[in-house]
């Protein structure tokens, strides 16, 4: 794993779901608190099944409100699936408003989740704005709460797993199966931050992860690449 990892500001967290052990790369990195960025959509999507708002991974999700954006795949009409696969961040930030501030809160303290903050806004307090401050969480909390969540030990109900599991399907092998969410955002120091979060499950093991990298040219799809290829050579995938 180390290799993939060399001469990167990176992290990576595996947590072993049927034993306690776990593999850590960069404590420091690993055990600070940083903004999510699209990681919560995971959340936001399981708040959003709990209360009703979500039934179907083809449901009519989001509704192009006209507007171009900078993400071609963003300016049409989605269904939930489709704008989870493409991070579309004003489809979620309609569903945190629908939701809004009160049950928010509950859910966030419910988890808990990071440090809680959700000043900078309803519709934005997971992303990172200029001279706002935005919920903070760190890669290990972030490996710790999956693995709750798939041990079926949070608040959210069986159906509301499943429907998150359905849009979460990343890559499927004959080794097994990868559920992960993406982030990505730009800091005010200029450095990039690139998520990738999610599960692992072969036929006899599960195995929760986040990696993060923090760099000029981090991204979501640089920790998801950055992941794939250490499991796949640890033969977990």
């Amino acid at each position: 794993m180390e290799n993939h990892l060399q001469n990167r500001n990176a992290t990576f967290v595996l947590l072993d779901l049927d034993s306690e052990q776990r593999f850590m790369h960069n404590e420091k990195l690993a055990t600070t608190r940083t903004t999510p960025c699209s990681t919560f959509k995971i959340w936001n999507t399981l708040i959003g099944a709990e209360n009703h708002y979500l039934l179907s991974p083809d449901q009519p999700f989001y509704h192009w409100d006209g507007t171009v954006r900078e993400i071609p795949e963003w300016n049409k009409d989605l269904t939930l699936s489709e704008a989870f696969k493409v991070s579309c961040v004003p489809a979620f930030q309609d569903l945190a408003r629908r939701t809004g501030r009160a049950k928010m809160e509950t859910w966030i303290r419910l988890m808990p989740y990071g440090n809680g903050d959700l000043s900078s806004g309803i519709d934005d307090f997971w992303l990172p704005r200029p001279g706002k401050a935005s919920i903070q969480i760190s890669p290990f909390e972030q490996a710790l709460l999956m693995r709750r969540l798939v041990r079926g030990e949070l608040p959210f109900s069986e159906s509301s797993r499943n429907l998150l599991y359905k849009i979460m399907l990343v890559k499927k092998t004959p080794g097994g199966k990868l559920y992960g969410k993406t982030g990505t955002g730009s800091l005010e120091s200029g450095e990039n931050l690139g998520w990738f979060v999610g599960f692992v499950q072969s036929s006899t093991k599960r195995f929760t992860f986040a990696c993060l990298v923090k760099s000029h040219d981090a991204s979501g799809a640089v920790a998801r690449a950055l992941t794939i290829q250490i499991l796949e050579d640890s033969g977990m995938l």
